[in-house]
């Protein structure tokens, strides 16, 4: 190949790399655009979020699925135990698991990351209903992680007494192609400037 081909080449790799990322930020700046636009005009946005569904990457087969609809208020931006929503999880392996859902009790998120406790109304495993639960995520694009307040213990049972918004290190990842999870950073007025 001749060195003005050569240079030919890299002039359209460079164009066509310009314009993927201009399409992608014209994407990303309209997205942000239409959540303002769901706001009415001088209204803050909700204080902090973890939506979201996901299973987890379990090599033996396990079919382990989160769901998150949690939200803080603008109004109550500086009490994180004002949260609201619902969560869901469930785990199976070889027709036998269990599931839970329950309302959202507390959320603190900071950056990508949110942690979230919550109490289960309803469930099929026994002795789980009424007990705190508590979940992290973070939020890495395709490649989110995941822990939950009964790692160390193995079951939800044994979360009864658990704090509010306390949970584990994100540990679990989320298997590719089933969903994503979305973090909205808490914004404190103690972190604003004066």
């Amino acid at each position: 190949m001749s060195r003005n081909a050569s240079a030919s080449t890299r002039i359209r790799v460079a164009a066509g790399a310009a314009v993927l990322i201009t399409v992608v930020c014209t994407a990303s700046a309209t997205a942000l655009d239409r959540a303002a636009e769901t706001r009415s005009p001088g209204t803050p946005r909700e204080a902090a979020a973890l939506t979201g569904s996901a299973k987890l990457y379990r090599p033996l087969g396990d079919d382990i699925t989160f769901t998150f609809d949690a939200h803080l208020a603008a109004e109550h931006r500086m009490d994180p135990a004002k949260a609201t929503g619902t969560f869901r999880f469930s785990h199976y392996l070889d027709g036998r698991g269990a599931w839970a859902e329950g309302r959202i009790d507390c959320l603190l998120t900071g950056g990508k990351v949110a942690v979230a406790s919550g109490v289960i109304t309803r469930t099929d495993l026994p002795g789980a209903k009424g007990n705190r639960v508590g979940f992290t995520v973070h939020d890495v694009g395709r490649h989110d992680r995941l822990g939950y307040s009964w790692a160390s213990v193995g079951n939800p049972v044994e979360t009864k007494d658990l704090p509010k918004c306390v949970s584990a290190a994100p540990f679990e990842k989320v298997k590719n192609g089933t969903g994503d999870f979305r973090v909205l950073p808490w914004d404190p007025d103690f972190l604003k400037k004066g």
